[in-house]
């Protein structure tokens, strides 16, 4: 019922976000779940595991949950008749061998009941510096069980040549790299590649890029390369949330990648700004939905 010119509001998007979680700090759905929430989804976060802390710091406290964990909470959405109305899924730090196949057995159940859901797949495993960071099993497993299942992928520049085998140093190699990535998605979806921190030496000097592939064409977009050392972490979660939900609502790659780059880099900057070593999601949170500072993606090919 409603009063006076008040109207109805529309009931959100309902997303499936699977991915780690730290009490302090923001990294995995820590850092995914916000900016979705406030760009107008519901977020039923599932966490793959419990850390006190990022684990760049080189010392935690907290456990890996039990992949079979993941279908059993999935078990209890659906006994709430839920299920039907989730629009889709996210992944992103999976833990453990198990629970990449969690992860694409849930995205298959969600698919059973929604066959338009949508499944973006953060491929977490490593980044330049670090190396690979994920038990040593899992790139191979998130390569041939996740990918394949996926409509949207956001590697960065590291992991989209851990999963081609190729090096991506030029924009050449880099489109090259993303289109044999493209090939291997969800045949039924969008495939979209979203390529994450690209630096490449035909880049100008002090820039940072994102690169977003579809079979309608690729997008550039680029900011300032801020001083931040060391690298924060749990910026690749916070960009994979803030473009899927920028697409969702959209419907435009372009528009989401500009819009994704831009609340992303005013993120960056707050932090920088506020000289913390956790991203300042919370002192950033009107930055989401509408960037200060807009920074436009190009069309390349």
């Amino acid at each position: 019922m409603t009063s006076g010119n008040l109207r109805a509001p529309a009931l959100p998007l309902n997303l499936l976000s699977i991915q780690s979680w730290v009490s302090y700090g923001h990294v995995g759905n820590a850092a995914a779940t916000f900016p979705l929430q406030r760009l107008g989804f519901e977020v039923w976060a599932i966490n793959t595991v419990q850390f006190s802390n990022h684990t760049g710091y080189g010392a935690w406290t907290g456990t890996v949950f039990p992949a079979q964990q993941v279908g059993e909470l999935l078990d209890g959405i659906e006994a709430r008749g839920a299920l039907a109305g989730c629009h889709g899924v996210l992944s992103g730090y999976m833990g453990s061998e198990g629970t990449v196949a969690e992860v694409v057995s849930a995205v298959r159940r969600v698919r059973g009941v929604n066959p338009g859901a949508l499944y973006c797949c953060d491929p977490v495993m490593g980044d330049v510096g670090r190396g690979v960071f994920v038990r040593p099993e899992l790139p191979e497993l998130i390569a041939a069980q996740a990918i394949p299942a996926a409509d949207i992928v956001t590697p960065n520049q590291f992991e989209l040549e851990l999963l081609t085998g190729r090096k991506t140093d030029t924009l050449d190699a880099a489109l090259s790299a993303a289109q044999a990535l493209r090939e291997r998605l969800n045949p039924a979806g969008p495939r979209i590649v979203v390529v994450t921190s690209l630096v490449r030496s035909d880049a100008p000097e002090g820039q940072i890029e994102t690169l977003a592939v579809t079979g309608e064409g690729a997008w550039l977009c680029r900011t300032p390369m801020l001083a931040l050392d060391p690298p924060r972490n749990g910026t690749g979660d916070a960009i994979a949330a803030l473009f899927y939900g920028h697409y969702l609502k959209s419907g435009s790659v372009p528009r989401a990648l500009s819009l994704s780059m831009s609340a992303l880099y005013a993120l960056l900057e707050i932090t920088h700004q506020l000289g913390t070593r956790e991203i300042q999601l919370i002192a950033a949170q009107n930055e989401y939905e509408t960037p200060s500072h807009v920074y436009g993606a190009e069309k390349i090919a």
